[in-house]
């Protein structure tokens, strides 16, 4: 999702099953970095704001070392594909499918993101 230019007061909010969930104020999301937003049900996302302005929300938790820590990561693109590297052991997740680019058979969810 790419924000309009005016963005001082809007949400960050997430799509969780059938209803959207409020997750931060977009001021608190710095371009390049991550936050963690625990969720209603005691789990955690990660929410990115690259510096294009596009957001996206992954699963926080690193399926490699099993800590929650992917909004930690440091963002980058790799063959135009944006993703976050896992401070853990530096596996690389797309953050737009959540895909591990360094081994196919391992993914994280992601979610629908918005501004309200």
């Amino acid at each position: 999702m790419t924000l309009a230019p005016e963005t001082t007061d809007l949400k960050v909010q997430l799509q969780l099953a059938d209803s959207w969930f409020t997750a931060c104020d977009l001021n608190l999301l710095t371009p390049g970095r991550g936050v963690a937003v625990l969720l209603p049900d005691g789990g955690q996302v990660a929410v990115f704001r690259d510096r294009t302005d596009r957001l996206y929300a992954i699963d926080n938790r690193d399926p490699f070392g099993g800590a929650a820590v992917l909004s930690r990561g440091l963002t980058g693109t790799h063959q135009g594909r944006p993703f976050v590297a896992s401070p853990l052991l530096k596996q690389r997740f797309d953050l737009e499918t959540g895909e591990c680019l360094d081994d196919e058979t391992v993914r994280v969810t992601t979610y629908e993101v918005r501004t309200a």
